[in-house]
């Protein structure tokens, strides 16, 4: 017969029923957050659809679709964990850097060099994340970022003989992928080939995010001390996602040097991490389509605005981006759902 006292250190160690019952609704949100959304599913056949449909535009679609990587790549660190940086270029540069120093003296097979350019931009995120820990504001994460920006433009620019310098890094040479399909003038092969490689990179965030990891991240972003107090390593997770991030935007690097075959230091210049800002202002973060849709957001009006006023196309992007923030991400977020109430009777969509 068991005693009393094992009776009770056994009814201790058996998990409450509200406890059960919480894990089972946090199990249930999470699998219905994870599931795939009519949009979503649209969004991607019409990118794929675009393969076919456009194929005069490829060079640009491409282009696009490479800064939509990088700019979800910020994503993970400022919508999701609220760490905001001026220096997210650092990591497209280095990746886009070793990437074509890879095709020169290595080898010139593409996944080879887009798995070295982002190992290389995480290592880089491993080694400079802790800074981001020293003092948690955003004035000093923003100060330590762009400095470590600054720091690796200046150096690869005195790096001359081996990065080219001011002339830029020549003779690239990218191999066909998988020894089949070869980089074309038109663009064809390197829009598929950022396309699937934005889409596998896209599904794995995306299972970060809709996990119970994902969950601490919101919950850091939202209030770091309280998180800190319920038990969430917020050192770790912060210096995790971090290097996460800094893999896959190495990873847009490298898609941009393998695609047009070049490099120079403007891949490490300060408009490349004040562009991505840019864009999430235009697509909204913390659901990572946002780099996605800001990046066609902001191609796409420059090209507009470009061939209506060639000298003040600037004006108009900065135009749209006073208008937004003054109306501001939420009322912009919930004018459609409004407008769909009003003409409905109040039905939801």
């Amino acid at each position: 017969m068991p005693t009393d006292t094992t009776c009770t250190a056994e009814t201790r160690a058996m998990p409450k029923q509200g406890d059960l019952t919480l894990h089972k609704r946090v199990g249930d949100a999470l699998s219905q957050r994870s599931r795939w959304k009519g949009a979503e599913v649209l969004f991607w056949l019409v990118l794929g659809a675009s393969f076919l449909l456009l194929p005069e535009r490829h060079l640009l679609l491409s282009e696009i679709v490479i800064l939509g990587l990088f700019a979800f790549s910020l994503d993970l660190i400022l919508g999701f964990a609220g760490i905001v940086s001026l220096g997210h270029g650092a990591f497209f540069g280095l990746g886009a850097y070793v990437a074509g120093l890879t095709a020169i003296h290595l080898t010139g097979e593409p996944l080879t060099g887009l798995v070295l350019a982002g190992m290389a931009a995480a290592l880089l995120g491993l080694l400079t994340g802790p800074l981001l820990l020293l003092r948690a504001s955003d004035l000093t994460r923003l100060m330590v970022t762009l400095g470590v920006a600054m720091l690796l433009l200046e150096t690869v620019n005195k790096l001359s003989w081996l990065t080219g310098g001011a002339d830029g890094l020549t003779g690239v040479v990218i191999e066909p992928i998988f020894g089949w399909f070869e980089f074309d003038l038109w663009g064809t092969t390197a829009f598929g080939y950022t396309l699937v490689v934005t889409f596998i990179l896209f599904m794995i965030a995306r299972r970060v995010v809709n996990s119970p990891y994902g969950l601490s991240l919101r919950a850091i972003r939202d209030n770091a001390l309280r998180a800190r107090s319920m038990g969430i390593p917020v050192g770790q997770r912060i210096l995790s996602i971090y290097t996460f991030s800094a893999f896959i935007a190495g990873v847009s690097g490298a898609l941009l040097t393998q695609t047009t075959m070049f490099v120079s230091l403007d891949v490490l210049a300060f408009h490349r991490s004040a562009d991505v800002l840019l864009m999430l202002v235009l697509g909204g973060v913390g659901y990572l389509y946002g780099g996605l849709l800001g990046a066609i957001a902001l191609k796409l009006m420059q090209d507009w605005f470009s061939a209506i006023t060639p000298q003040y196309w600037m004006f108009w992007i900065g135009l749209v981006l006073l208008v937004i923030v003054l109306i501001g991400r939420e009322r912009i977020d919930a004018a459609p759902r409004v407008f769909w109430a009003r003409i409905t009777g109040g039905a939801k969509p």
